[in-house]
């Protein structure tokens, strides 16, 4: 195949018309069309038997009278499951596998007597009730004898229910629920029942439309946010017809901001929030799936011609969100809440939490389509250290290989790698490489070789090998959803296996999706064959999230279960949070790309994935020097902190844009290595107790309406609040700074700010505006390394500002940054600093964990304190009282102390009179 060889980034940049939107999804189409036609379900309560797990009643369409099978479940934590499959199927339909990470441990619903007509399931506590009417079906969520929310209460319940073939039955109408008004074949070809065309390619459907659908109306809640991923605001919009959020996972190469189309990941994820609760919705769906939203705001008062009228009852406001998905069952999980933080806990306790991630991870990571050679990398790496810029990690792109064969080294580029990593392990660094699934149709290439013999290619609907154009030209996919594929993609991680990789090497699984050039939207035909015979279209979703998990398994067994792995992935779902992190792909250098990276990183945080980030300087295009500092400075203050270019950029490594803005991204990228211990903190927290670590204002200030819709700022943790600025040329930025009792400090000028008002921050282009919140404490490095590995000895710092009450609070955490033994061993520190009346006390937060460190807090920043003071003693373990060396700024109010050593891992405090 000639053309195949010429395989060029063109084949990824293209024509946004190869992308379906809504008119051009029949499923869509379809549901859009019968709800017009309002056929209603009813419950037969009649049929309610309770089983040990679930109660369960069937439900049946007037027109159809085909019975679904509905089963209501109790999860532990104040979680409602509802399932809704066919009774009897032709044949089983797919539910999604993997993603819960156990079975969630059920909760008996007891049955308390309703109406004539109804039914009401309570928790043992008795404060959440299902109440389930029969006729129309519906169910209202009940909260403390408050609705919070209704299911199909706007008879959006659609279920396609499995067919027999045309040819081998004659269809009749009873079992043809949602095609019985028109079997024409104009209409036929129009409702996209039995074979789908989009462009130049027919989709065939064997068993003919199986798509669901289903409503939730939410009572008083007018802010809503998730399903991740779009490039879009953190505040869901409403959908006009046509216009609704796509989940469908796509490889869109510099793809269009504040539009609603699916882009590389998808997470079936919503939460919602009011003054006073948080709900979510989890539709555990990994077909292509579309989610209509809304909102409509209570009516405050009405104005007529005749003037204004006595204000009428506050009407409540109301978001209904529609969800609609191609094929699979309705498994929905209802998260009460009641608060932000509640809501993240019953989500992960569903899908997982963050992995801890290692330590390096959270550094700085240096990447581009391509670093040409060994030479070129020696001589980057070089450069970090010549400019006194701290860097964690080097990576390659898809050059690195012979001819696209990933595990492999293109011998002429990179004869030696093992030296290459030898060189950077001896400055503590690291080594990623590119490892995508799609798999060079060569013979002489082993792991095709293999592959192939063994049967671990995703099969074409005619049963043999899948095919398709990637980099590598024609090329055969993975079937990652098969467990024995997984099993042997994860052994060829060991170094045995693994030609040239070393303990330093780590990976990155790109074009996920999976993104196949010249296919149905840059995608696998859905009616490909995987595992267990199941179609493409049932499981799209969830292929990507499948390859990181083989990785991650792959990277763990290679040091024998000892050490964390590390994984980039750009294809997500529910639950990648398990397996390491998420970037938001192939963004441009352009200021928009650098505004919508925030509202981006917000939304997949909320919905677990707290590991994120975007391309540092937009990977396509050439950013202007201001541009590139400006994200330097938002970058080193997001989760995950990459620079990353394609190939046909110029080169922009930090040091290329003249002395002053090589400063200025120096400065960047010392300050995210100085915060290095607050982040791995976060991480922590996120680890054990599912906080996100960069967090919108709601999660933080759940009772300020004002915080509800702001998404050009962000607090890091608890403590700081990061206001990047995304205009060019800007010198002012306007910094909302929440709460009407908090107070705030200027991290930079130590000004002293009340909370509840907008203030006018000047911003040269040295400056990004941060906030740390009176009443925190944030644990810092006080001296830099040229790699995190190279700070693992060096001291401590704390910044302590003080609460209107003189008080604060922080937490520290630590261990060996890269194995699990603090998992299995309890090898770690947690400690808990406390301030108040004067003195600062350090003390242990877990007593479980012991981890020996040899680091000293050295210096003690302390922000607010209102007057000098006499003396400043040191009481370490042992009772010694030793003066303190102060400093004290009456026009800042700060107190700075220096020049003592208290371990950081001891009970000590220190006393300030």
């Amino acid at each position: 195949m000639d053309a195949a060889e010429k395989i060029s980034v063109e084949d990824e940049a293209v024509d946004k018309k190869i992308f379906k939107d809504c008119s051009k999804i029949a499923f869509y189409r379809r549901q859009k069309q019968r709800l017009s036609k309002k056929s209603t379900y009813r419950a037969l309560l009649d049929s309610v038997t309770e089983g040990k797990e679930s109660t369960r009643f069937q439900i049946i369409n007037e027109a159809a009278k085909v019975p679904l099978l509905a089963e209501v479940y109790g999860i532990e934590g104040n979680i409602f499951r509802l399932k809704i499959n066919e009774e009897t199927p032709l044949k089983p339909r797919y539910e999604v596998p993997d993603v819960l990470t156990s079975k969630p441990s059920t909760v008996r619903l007891i049955s308390c007597s309703g109406d004539t007509g109804s039914l009401v399931l309570a928790n043992g506590k008795g404060d959440l009730k299902c109440h389930i009417t029969a006729n129309p079906f519906k169910i209202d969520l009940v909260s403390e004898e408050e609705v919070v929310m209704s299911i199909n209460s706007l008879g959006q319940l659609y279920f396609e229910q499995l067919q027999i073939p045309p040819k081998q039955s004659r269809a009749t109408k009873e079992n043809e629920e949602d095609t019985s008004d028109d079997t024409t074949q104009e209409n036929q070809e129009e409702l996209g029942l039995w074979e789908e065309k989009f462009r130049n390619f027919v989709d065939v459907k064997d068993n003919g439309p199986a798509s669901i659908g289903l409503d939730f109306s939410l009572h008083g809640f007018e802010h809503v946010y998730g399903i991740p991923q779009h490039a879009e605001s953190h505040q869901l919009k409403n959908t006009s017809d046509g216009d609704a959020y796509r989940l469908y996972n796509l490889d869109v190469y510099g793809y269009k901001i504040h539009d609603k189309m699916g882009i590389y990941g998808s997470v079936p994820y919503l939460l919602a929030h009011k003054l006073g609760r948080t709900l979510g919705i989890f539709w555990l769906n990994a077909s292509e799936t579309l989610v209509e939203i809304n909102t409509e705001p209570a009516v405050k008062h009405a104005l007529t011609q005749m003037g204004p009228v006595a204000a009428k009852e506050k009407g409540r406001s109301q978001t209904d969100v529609h969800w609609m998905s191609e094929s699979g069952i309705i498994d929905v999980f209802l998260l009460t809440g009641p608060t932000p933080s509640d809501v993240f806990k019953q989500y992960s306790y569903l899908t997982g939490t963050q992995a801890m991630p290692p330590l390096f991870s959270l550094g700085y990571h240096q990447c581009r389509w391509n670093y040409k050679d060994e030479h070129d990398v020696k001589a980057v790496d070089a450069g970090f250290d010549e400019h006194d810029i701290p860097y964690d990690v080097m990576w390659l792109d898809i050059e690195h290989t012979e001819g696209k064969r990933y595990f492999t080294w293109n011998e002429k580029r990179f004869p030696n790698p093992k030296r290459m990593q030898e060189l950077l392990r001896s400055k503590k660094r690291k080594l990623v490489v590119i490892s995508d699934p799609h798999i060079k149709i060569d013979p002489d290439y082993l792991v095709y070789a293999k592959a192939k013999e063994q049967g671990f290619f995703v099969r074409n609907h005619e049963g043999g090998d899948f095919e398709g154009v990637c980099w590598p030209g024609l090329s055969s996919y993975l079937d990652f959803t098969s467990p024995k594929v997984r099993e042997w993609y994860s052994s060829l991680f060991a170094f045995s296996v693994y030609q040239g990789s070393t303990d330093i090497l780590y990976i990155w699984n790109d074009m996920n999706e999976p993104s196949v050039f010249r296919g149905p939207e840059l995608t696998m035909q859905k009616n490909a064959i995987h595992h267990g015979n199941w179609e493409h279209r049932e499981l799209h979703n969830i292929y990507g999230f499948y390859q990181q998990m083989a990785t991650a398994e792959g990277l763990i067994q290679r040091s024998k279960g000892k050490e964390r792995p590390f994984v980039l992935t750009r294809s997500f779902f529910a639950g990648s949070q398990k397996y390491g992190a998420v970037w938001t792909g192939d963004n441009t250098a352009e200021w928009s790309y650098l505004k919508i990276s925030i509202p981006m990183l917000l939304t997949l945080s909320v919905t677990g994935i707290s590991f994120c980030g975007a391309d540092v300087g937009g990977f396509i295009g050439n950013p202007e020097a201001e541009l590139l500092v400006r994200w330097y400075q938002a970058g080193a203050y997001q989760p995950f902190f990459r620079g990353h270019a394609t190939k046909n950029t110029k080169r922009r490594e930090p040091w290329l844009f003249g002395e002053e803005h090589t400063r200025l991204i120096q400065e960047a990228i010392r300050e995210r290595y100085t915060l290095l211990p607050y982040w791995y903190s976060l991480f922590y927290s996120a680890h054990v107790a599912s906080q996100p670590v960069m967090r919108p204002l709601w999660v933080e200030f759940p009772d300020e309406l004002e915080t509800f819709s702001v998404e050009d700022e962000y607090m890091l943790g608890s403590a700081l609040l990061v206001h990047p600025v995304t205009e060019p040329k800007a010198t002012v930025v306007d910094v909302f700074l929440p709460g009407s009792s908090e107070v705030w400090y200027d991290s930079k000028t130590f000004a002293r700010w009340e909370g509840a008002c907008t203030v006018k921050i000047p911003v040269a282009l040295d400056t990004i505006p941060v906030f740390q919140r009176g009443g925190s404490v944030v644990p810092i490095k006080t001296t830099i390394g040229r790699s995190t590995g190279c700070m693992t000895d060096s001291p401590y710092g704390l910044r302590v500002a003080l609460s209107t009450k003189g008080s604060a609070v922080g937490e520290f955490y630590l261990d060996d940054g890269h194995s699990f033994q603090y998992l299995h061993q309890k090898q770690f520190l947690h400690r808990k600093f406390s301030f108040a009346s004067g003195v600062l006390i350090n003390s242990c937060a877990d007593k479980r964990g012991h981890y020996p460190s040899k680091c000293v807090v050295e210096r003690i920043l302390v922000l607010g304190l209102k007057k000098q003071p006499s003396s400043v003693t040191s009481h370490s373990p042992d009772g010694k009282a030793q003066p303190v060396a102060f400093t004290y700024c009456a026009k800042t109010s700060t107190l700075n102390l220096e020049k003592f050593s208290l371990n950081i891992g001891a009970d000590w405090k220190v006393q300030i009179q």
